[in-house]
């Protein structure tokens, strides 16, 4: 009896690391993932088709794409209702934001007096202005072309009118920020340069312009050019402080002789 319980433990035993051996192989071989039935390419003597990962990863990712460009679309869509909202109701409680948002959506960022302050606190201007000249202290204001002021600022209202007598090279009145250079529906061609002081200056009716926007201009700087003909005989200047119109006589000393 203890030879048979010896003989038959010694074969459970063996029966056991037969086990152990094959679990260890079945954990360290790769899973294979195989078709359930034989596909049709198996029947013609083809590898059968495994599934792709690759097609669900891409569907998620358009997904969270997708996610994401309705999420900024509502966010919008909250925020014009919002300051719509706020611009319809007249109530105490909302005058100060009212107020707020009409600054920010209305007053142009004073880019010139940033890059003053940078400059005299750093030594060096902002990268908007890698080309910036050395501006002189008493450098004097000066009139954008050399000709005669053929329209006032009383009879323009808002400007003057300045006839070159030849080709011309258009100037900067003085040193700041462009803020707008392109086609105006009033003044066709036109360069518009905020200053330090926050005041403007505007230059119509160019030939041609050679600054682009938010490039950094020092007082004579040639921003245009300006070739007389006979549809146009004239340039626009005007300079605006305060969002009123000033007249730029009284601020250059120019020759309005016509």
């Amino acid at each position: 009896m203890r030879i048979m319980n010896k003989g038959v433990k010694q074969v459970r035993k063996s029966i056991n690391q037969r086990k152990n051996i094959r679990g260890i192989k079945a954990k360290g071989m790769p899973k294979r993932i195989t078709p359930s039935f034989p596909q049709e390419e198996e029947k013609h003597g083809y590898f059968p088709i495994f599934p792709d990962n690759t097609h669900t990863q891409q569907t998620k990712d358009k997904s969270r794409f997708i996610s994401g460009i309705m999420l900024k679309g509502i966010l919008s869509i909250i925020l014009f209702f919002g300051a719509a909202f706020l611009f319809q109701t007249n109530t105490d409680l909302l005058e100060k934001p009212t107020m707020w948002t009409s600054h920010a959506l209305t007053k142009e960022f004073p880019f010139a007096r940033v890059n003053q302050w940078y400059q005299e606190t750093f030594g060096s201007p902002l990268a908007f202005a890698p080309q910036q000249k050395q501006q002189k202290d008493n450098e004097q204001l000066a009139l954008p072309v050399s000709g005669n002021v053929t329209e006032s600022f009383q009879a323009n209202g808002s400007g003057i009118m300045i006839a070159p007598q030849d080709t011309s090279e258009v100037m900067a009145m003085d040193s700041g920020v462009v803020i707008f250079a392109g086609n105006d529906p009033e003044t066709d061609k036109t360069v518009v340069v905020q200053h330090a002081d926050g005041s403007l200056s505007s230059y119509g009716f160019l030939s041609e312009i050679d600054v682009h926007l938010y490039q950094f201009v020092s007082n004579n700087e040639q921003i245009g050019n300006f070739v007389p003909n006979d549809k146009n005989e004239t340039v626009f200047f005007a300079i605006e402080k305060d969002n009123h119109y000033v007249d730029p006589v009284q601020v250059i000393k120019v020759d309005d002789t016509p």
